[in-house]
């Protein structure tokens, strides 16, 4: 049993990033001639942990497999394939070294955007999401997040920023795209109504389904604004040329301390099995790894936790 077991977990290295779903048609070019290249499967390679393993749900057990959900694209974390199946990025690389340390494979199965994943996980269609998706107390209600970023929320603009965005206190009037059901259109709302009760004219909040076609709404001058998570943006502008800047970094922008995870059904057993495979990642120096082939040095937590979503009060 445990020799089919570990075969399955080498197997999984080429297996354990496959997808369905893709990014919408109008999006592609978007992130067409960034770098899918990930760390290399050596560095990936781990040794099955069959303490880990044994800690599974019975059915994932059974299967051999876990269903991670993501809602498309949200790189450097997350690139869906143009053929609908592949996924590439940090995110993919951790689910590698993950699937070979739990010795199950991890297929990723594209949803119709976060309010679809999350009450997916909470329904058992999906085991997990390995995320990064945001953590906050509401969304604790229904599912557990173990956190393995730090993320901070600026604009994506045009060059040059044209309409002067400096905070999100500068957004009165402004067309400010945003990722639907997301915290980010949460924030733009209030301060739409923050703008109108100082009778100054309402953002015009444009929701999205997916990163690429929200960039898009900027890069073609139907918004002034993209207001999302640095780490996704700092890609999308280098990936821009000369067409795109970040503005509003270094500011709280509405949001106090920022953590992103891996999300579960609430007191699932795969909460503490994740938290103990993404630590023993980071300590073994893979999480480095691979933050580090992608650009997210800064968003690195020295260890990971469990809905760490500061409180208000």
């Amino acid at each position: 049993m445990r020799r089919a077991i570990a075969a399955l977990s080498a197997a999984a290295l080429l297996a354990g990033t496959a997808a369905c779903g893709a990014n919408p048609p109008e999006a592609e070019g978007i992130l067409n001639g960034g770098s899918s290249q990930g760390v290399g499967a050596a560095d990936l390679r781990q040794t099955l942990d069959h303490g880990l393993h044994d800690r599974l749900p019975a059915k994932n057990k059974a299967s051999g497999t876990l269903i991670s959900a993501n809602n498309g694209s949200f790189p450097p974390y997350e690139i869906a394939g143009s053929d609908g199946r592949s996924l590439s990025g940090a995110s993919a690389d951790l689910s590698t070294a993950l699937s070979q340390l739990l010795g199950v494979k991890i297929e990723h199965v594209t949803v119709d955007g976060l309010p679809s994943l999350l009450t997916g996980i909470k329904a058992d269609r999906y085991d997990f999401a390995m995320g990064p998706v945001g953590d906050f107390p509401e969304r604790e209600a229904a599912n557990d997040f173990v956190d393995w970023v730090r993320e901070f929320v600026v604009f994506a603009v045009p060059k040059g920023n044209p309409k002067h965005i400096g905070s999100i206190a500068d957004t009165c009037g402004m067309k400010i795209s945003v990722m639907a059901g997301g915290s980010a259109e949460d924030v733009v709302k209030s301060q739409s109504a923050a703008c109108v009760q100082q009778g100054r004219p309402a953002v015009q909040v444009q929701s999205y389904k997916d990163q690429p076609t929200a960039i898009l709404a900027v890069r073609s001058h139907r918004a002034d604004g993209f207001f999302s998570s640095q780490a996704p943006l700092s890609y999308f502008v280098k990936q821009s040329g000369d067409d795109l800047e970040l503005a509003g970094t270094g500011k709280a922008n509405g949001f106090g301390d920022l953590y992103q995870g891996s999300v579960v059904a609430k007191d699932s057993p795969l909460r503490g099995v994740l938290l103990e495979g993404l630590r023993k990642l980071i300590e073994n120096g893979t999480y480095k790894k691979v933050m580090t082939k992608w650009g997210l040095t800064a968003n690195m937590l020295d260890k990971p936790g469990v809905n760490l979503a500061p409180r208000k009060g």
